[in-house]
C-alpha cells in the first residue's frame, strides 16, 4: 500500500494523538500468521478498548518522537504490529494472550509510561490483574476488619445473653408464678 505524502501525514497524526492518551505501547513481530488469526486478534483487542495497526515503521517513529515513548523507536524494526491503549495492563494482555496460542506471533518490546520493557517484562506486566479485580481485592481487604468487629460484637452479645439466660429465666420464672398465685 502507497501512501502519498498527505496520506502519511494523516497517519502520524492519527497514532500521534493515540500515543499522547496513551499509557502502555508494546509491538510484535507477525510473520507468518494467517488473515483469520489476525482477525480474531483484531477484535479481541477491540473488545478491550486496545488500539491495534500495523504501521509502516517509519511513520511510528516519527508518531512517538518527542513523547515519553520515544525510546522504543530503537526496537522497530521488521514486520510489526502495534498495540496501543490507555489503560496500562491492556494492550500487554491481548497480545501476550494471543502470543500463548499462537507462536508466531512474537512479542518484542513495548514501553509502559516512558520506560522500556523487553520480552519478559511485556508478560510480567500483562500477568497484573484488571482495575476492575484490583478495586475488587483491596474492597476485601478493606471489608476483613470491619467483619472481625462485627463477628466479635456478635460474639460478645451471644455470650453475654447466655450469660444473663439463667439469671433471665429466674426472675421470669418467679413473675409467671406469682401472676398465677
Amino acid at each position: 500500500m502507497l501512501l502519498n505524502l498527505n496520506d502519511k501525514k494523516a497517519v502520524v497524526a492519527e497514532i500521534s494523538a493515540k500515543v499522547a492518551s496513551a499509557q502502555t505501547i508494546v509491538v510484535a513481530e507477525y510473520r507468518g500468521i494467517q488473515v483469520g488469526h489476525l482477525t480474531q486478534l483484531r477484535a479481541k483487542a477491540r473488545a478491550e478498548g486496545v488500539y491495534l495497526r500495523v504501521l509502516k515503521n517509519t511513520l511510528a517513529r516519527r508518531a512517538v518522537e518527542g513523547t515519553a515513548f520515544a525510546p522504543l523507536a530503537s526496537e522497530l524494526t521488521g514486520p510489526l504490529i502495534y498495540s496501543i491503549s490507555d489503560d496500562a495492563v491492556a494492550a500487554a494482555k491481548v497480545l501476550n494472550d494471543f502470543a500463548k496460542t499462537n507462536d508466531k506471533l512474537v512479542i518484542k518490546a513495548g514501553n509502559y509510561a516512558g520506560k522500556s520493557l523487553d520480552k519478559a517484562a511485556v508478560a510480567a506486566l500483562a500477568n497484573i490483574p484488571s482495575r476492575e479485580v484490583l478495586l475488587a481485592q483491596v474492597l476485601g481487604m478493606m471489608l476483613v476488619p470491619v467483619a472481625s468487629f462485627t463477628r466479635g460484637l456478635a460474639a460478645l452479645a451471644a455470650k453475654k445473653s447466655e450469660g444473663d439466660a439463667p439469671a433471665a429465666a429466674a426472675p421470669a420464672a418467679e413473675s409467671t408464678e406469682a401472676a398465677a398465685e
